[in-house]
């Protein structure tokens, strides 16, 4: 496959047609599932990398599969160990899946050593060492040569941390032969949908918390777009930048002008910005009594958590006519059933949409699967939110670009 820069990269087809039998084959994919106490509560990364793994396995590979759970801090937590993917991904593969005790220890080593043709082993947490998301780039490199030990081929399965530079996802990559996963192909290829050959009106509709964290994907975005959609707590700071008061709704104050800017540039450049109308507001987190009022009369001692009915028959009338949507961010609150309608209107106007839609990842991916919704329904369901706001936003994906040979 050609890279993003238009270099050739190896695939996980070209690794097949080479022969795997008896070869061992490190795989970095993304288990990182939400998990309450040892119960996935969303198995979509588990199912998602089990194409790859079968792939190899059923071609005689022995496959040693390394990822991460969490965010423990560089030493083992039972909190975050793998256990419960090892177990969910030998279920989907119908084989058994060793995990090992350690990642690069005497645990480790046994279980790789003791692996025959067709058999997976999966290391336990690599953000149990602290190396692997080390700044320090030789400190990095030792782990990724410990790792590099146990294969004789590297595959890059992981979409959700290929934009990390990271000794699993980056350095590793320069140790052994390297290949881009069956995932990562896909998603690649998908992403490049969104930037290189769209149909429009292009519609992307952002949601979730923060401003902050999408400050260079709607910046790049205002320059490809025909229509934003903004929900979710960002849409106060939207909001608010418009000279609304919002409440005790979350608010990024030191973003405001920032955002004005955005509004701005959205005028100059035609871009349709749209903002909700109206909005269920309480008067605290969690609360499911609530007000539905319009988004210029929110009351000074209560917070928004949903995007109200008004916003909602918008949004969809935004999405009807579009050829191409992606969406990343929930419109509320969605954990919690009285605020889910939001997160519910967008999801369903996509599926009952003719557009080529992408759900980005992360909170979306989830809040499609929590709600029930025909996964079938949307064109493609991303594994990697950050990764794919960091695409679109046209930033370099460590992980891919070291695959470039």
């Amino acid at each position: 496959m050609s890279s993003g820069n238009g270099q050739s990269v190896k695939t996980l087809s070209d690794l097949l047609a080479e022969g795997v039998a008896g070869r061992r084959v490190l795989v970095r994919a993304d288990l990182n599932v939400p998990l309450d106490g040892d119960k996935i509560t969303d198995d979509g990364r588990v199912r998602a990398s089990v194409p790859t793994i079968k792939a190899l396995a059923d071609a005689g590979a022995r496959v040693v599969v390394t990822a991460h759970l969490g965010r423990p801090k560089g030493e083992p937590d039972p909190e975050f160990s793998l256990a419960p993917a090892a177990a969910r991904l030998g279920e989907l593969l119908g084989i058994e899946v060793t995990l090992a005790e350690d990642l690069v220890g005497p645990s480790a080593t046994s279980a790789v050593g003791a692996l025959t043709d067709g058999g997976v082993v999966m290391l336990e947490n690599v953000r149990f060492d602290a190396r692997e998301t080390s700044k320090d780039d030789a400190e990095r490199a030792a782990l990724a040569d410990e790792l590099a030990s146990f294969a004789d081929a590297f595959v890059s399965d992981g979409f959700g941390v290929v934009h990390r530079k990271q000794a699993s996802v980056y350095d590793v990559a320069q140790k052994l032969p390297a290949y881009v996963g069956g995932l990562v192909e896909t998603e690649l290829g998908v992403l490049r949908k969104l930037t290189d050959d769209l149909e429009r009106p292009y519609v992307v509709v952002l949601g979730g918390a923060k401003v902050s964290d999408k400050l260079g994907v709607i910046a790049n975005l205002l320059t490809k777009v025909d229509r934003l959609l903004v929900g979710g707590g960002m849409a106060y700071t939207f909001l608010k930048a418009q000279g609304h008061e919002v409440g005790t709704s979350l608010l990024q104050e030191d973003q405001l002008d920032q955002v004005k800017g955005f509004l701005a540039e959205a005028e100059k450049r035609g871009v349709e910005l749209v903002l909700p109308v109206d909005v269920l507001v309480t008067a605290e987190f969690g609360n499911t009594e609530h007000d539905v009022v319009g988004t210029d009369a929110i009351p000074a001692g209560k917070m928004g958590l949903d995007i109200g009915p008004k916003s909602r028959e918008l949004f969809a009338s935004k999405l009807a006519d579009a050829k191409t949507v992606f969406w990343n961010g929930p419109m509320g609150v969605f954990e919690i059933e009285t605020y889910a309608g939001g997160t519910r209107a967008v999801a369903e106007a996509l599926v009952a949409s003719d557009a080529f839609t992408v759900v980005g990842g992360g909170d979306s991916a989830a809040a499609v699967r929590a709600l029930g919704l025909p996964e079938d329904g949307f064109s493609h369901i991303s594994t990697g939110g950050g990764a794919s706001l960091e695409f679109l936003e046209g930033k370099d994906l460590p992980g891919i670009s070291v695959l470039e040979s």
